[in-house]
């Protein structure tokens, strides 16, 4: 099930908030828990029982490292974070790992199972470690409820797509949380926004994408189709995080903001601290601090660097490109580190943004292809002026103007202070009501009438 889908908004949803807020505050957990292992089982009920043993794992491990000591301490540690990245390598990477292998002639007789990905398992087994490794460290105790511990992992606001919540972050609300009238409003406000950049831009622009990434449309149509791909997955996962968060506000949680308008920055660090900043916190407090950060020589912080952003790639999906994806980012995170952040920093901002954008183009282009031989055609693509301007990419470019347009402007801080500017005002109430009517009728209508409705991180 996902949350831009007709079942969702009209039946799910509805029945969920309406029985969490008539029960006792002391079941809501329960209820919480149990909605959430049903939105999760709806399309894959096999992978309940991955789900459930997942939490049991994570929730015994900390039980024990907080009762033990020492080196036993430890191996509980060792033994726990091993399952987890076991079953994650099982289901993840076995495929990888496979057809590498079989590119060796003495491998060439190894099978090519199918292995189906359960959704989201990137991002719950991520958020369990955390916790385990959270209460080694003594950041938190272990949980001793294990409904509890269950709400928190399986919570499905944040379960299939992020944001990756610590449970150092939550463990208060997830205990003591006291849902008001305002951060409900808060969550509906949050959680249409989040919608409308999902169904009303990063479907028509994935689907814009589709077609340009196949056709012959000269160097202006290639560029214009990184551009719509640019768009869609920054207003498909951005959206979904705001809708995750969104409904964290309606049941009376405070989840982390994921993305801070990162097609604005001047740099490829700056990039990075805006765009899944939950992931990218993850990988500083659980791999790169411990690796040593950059404590310890340059050489060892650049090794650091290329560790993190070479699991980064991998963590994205089970191909080589996202670990070529990750390296890239991870050689000019290292080159602005030591030579070039500062003179960007001080040189015109014109000159930031067009580097910024040019290498997160080009690494879309990267991440999107999982064929070598495609990537490469593409990117040549990109570079070929002999190829003529627009081709026959005319008719959808000219067609998806507007959209664009649109997309430009709304993944921009303009459209938020507009709004900020607005809502101030004695008519605030109005204009709001009647945006989030208009919102839930064009979404609706759009998945009515269409069956385009892809989820890029599912995959993750």
């Amino acid at each position: 099930m996902v949350f831009s889908s007709v079942l969702f908004l009209f039946l799910f949803l509805g029945v969920v908030l309406a029985v969490y807020y008539l029960l006792p505050r002391k079941t809501r957990n329960l209820w919480l828990f149990i909605t959430s292992l049903l939105f999760y089982g709806y399309g894959e009920p096999v992978f309940l029982l991955l789900m459930i043993a997942s939490i049991t794992w994570n929730y015994l491990s900390g039980w024990l490292i907080e009762k033990l000591s020492g080196g036993r301490k430890k191996a509980v540690l060792i033994a726990c974070v091993a399952g987890n990245l076991l079953a994650l390598g099982y289901f993840k990477y076995t495929g990888l790992l496979l057809d590498t292998l079989r590119n060796l002639p003495v491998f060439s007789f190894l099978p090519y199972p199918e292995i189906a990905l359960p959704i989201g398992i990137s991002f719950y087994t991520f958020q369990a470690m955390s916790y385990v490794v959270d209460v080694y460290w003594g950041n938190c105790p272990a949980q001793k409820d294990y409904i509890t511990f269950g709400t928190y992992v399986a919570l499905f606001p944040q379960l299939i797509a992020g944001p990756i919540v610590r449970f150092v972050d939550v463990q208060h609300q997830l205990q003591t949380r006291r849902e008001t009238p305002e951060m409900f409003n808060r969550g509906v406000k949050l959680f249409l926004v989040g919608l409308a950049k999902k169904v009303l831009l990063a479907n028509p622009l994935g689907a814009l994408w589709g077609v340009l990434r196949v056709t012959e449309g000269g160097i202006v149509g290639a560029w214009v189709g990184v551009l719509a791909f640019t768009l869609q997955i920054y207003f498909d996962f951005s959206g979904y995080s705001d809708m995750a968060r969104g409904l964290g506000n309606m049941l009376g949680f405070s989840f982390v903001k994921n993305f801070n308008y990162p097609y604005i920055s001047r740099s490829i660090t700056e990039f990075w601290r805006r765009w899944h900043i939950s992931l990218g916190t993850w990988f500083r407090e659980y791999v790169y601090i411990p690796l040593g950060g950059n404590r310890r020589g340059k050489a060892r912080q650049c090794l650091n660097l290329f560790i993190v952003w070479g699991l980064t790639g991998l963590w994205h999906g089970a191909s080589w490109n996202f670990v070529v994806w990750g390296l890239m980012f991870g050689v000019l995170l290292t080159v602005e580190k030591f030579f070039l952040l500062k003179p960007l920093q001080k040189g015109p901002k014109i000159i930031g943004y067009v580097y910024t954008m040019l290498f997160v183009m080009l690494g879309w282009v990267i991440f999107d292809f999982t064929n070598t031989g495609e990537m490469f055609a593409y990117l040549g693509r990109l570079f070929n002026v002999s190829a003529g301007l627009i081709g026959q990419a005319a008719y959808p470019v000219l067609t998806h103007l507007p959209i664009l347009v649109i997309g430009i402007f709304a993944c921009l801080p303009v459209g938020r202070k507009v709004y900020d500017r607005l809502a101030v005002t004695r008519s605030a109430w109005l204009w709001e009501a009647l945006g989030a009517a208009v919102i839930l009728l064009l979404c609706t209508a759009a998945l009515v009438s269409s069956t385009y409705n892809p989820f890029l991180y599912f995959r993750f």
